[in-house]
């Protein structure tokens, strides 16, 4: 009954805020800076929270996404001079990782698959595939660059020096994200940029992690047993848990999938 007496004090209130899936953006991303936004506010204003904590499990996805995301958590925590700690699960690789380092600490399990600081494009060539099949591909563009590395047409050297030009600029972007974030803590003499990843304690020790430990006895550690928390996050809507979409929920999970086997996972 203490929280209806006035005057009395709280416990430290902890918000916590599920960053999960596939990095994207549009209506059908799992994850976006649109979808997440309204969740990160409300977990930064509401009650007067002590910390907030970041519960990632994501192998990464849109680099712009999670650079929005990010810089509004870190917004957030500066206005309002609210500690952020990240707990990894399963996994917070390549936009996964650009988002634990909006916090100021990163937690992981022993099994968690953290790092993936790189940058990848990915199609297919399937110029053979239809030529066999008597397929004639017609395409007209204004502007020389405007079909660049289509998938119908042979790969072209000059394309592909150029995709090359934007995964670099995005990867230093990303590293520049990484050292202001963490800083000294970063292991000295490894290279951590070369899209690799580790598991667990091994991410501590290359410093990209600042512990193994997990959400609950870690925020008790930090701010005593009687800590309360409160959890913030999207939920499906009443059309989608009564089965809608069951084809593109289907392909998002393919998409998912493949992304988390990239890490083994």
């Amino acid at each position: 009954m203490k929280h209806l007496i006035p005057f009395v004090k709280k416990p430290p209130l902890v918000s916590v805020v599920r960053l999960q899936g596939v990095i994207a953006s549009g209506p059908r991303g799992q994850l976006s800076d649109a979808a997440i936004a309204p969740h990160v506010e409300r977990a930064f204003r509401r009650g007067k929270p002590a910390a907030v904590a970041l519960l990632i499990n994501s192998p990464g996805g849109s680099p712009v996404q999670s650079s929005l995301i990010g810089a509004r958590i870190r917004r957030l925590a500066e206005e309002k001079k609210i500690p952020v700690f990240a707990f990894v699960e399963d996994a917070a690789a390549s936009g996964g990782y650009w988002l634990a380092c909006a916090a100021d600490e990163i937690w992981v399990d022993p099994s968690s698959v953290t790092g993936s600081i790189g940058v990848i494009a990915a199609s297919f060539g399937l110029q053979d595939f239809i030529a066999r099949h008597g397929v004639e591909r017609r395409l007209y563009t204004a502007g020389k660059s405007k079909a660049m590395l289509d998938m119908f047409e042979p790969e072209k050297p000059a394309d592909v020096k150029r995709l090359r030009g934007i995964l670099d600029a995005i990867h230093e972007a990303f590293k520049a994200h990484v050292i202001e974030r963490r800083g000294s803590k970063l292991a000295e003499g490894k290279d951590l940029f070369t899209g690799d990843v580790w598991v667990g304690a091994a991410a501590v020790e290359a410093g990209i992690a600042d512990g193994v430990g997990h959400l609950v006895p870690k925020m008790k550690e930090r701010f005593g047993d009687k800590v309360r928390f409160a959890t913030y996050g999207p939920k499906r809507s009443l059309f989608r848990r009564l089965g809608a979409h069951v084809v593109g929920d289907a392909l998002d999970g393919l998409k998912e999938r493949a992304a988390y086997a990239r890490l083994g996972l």
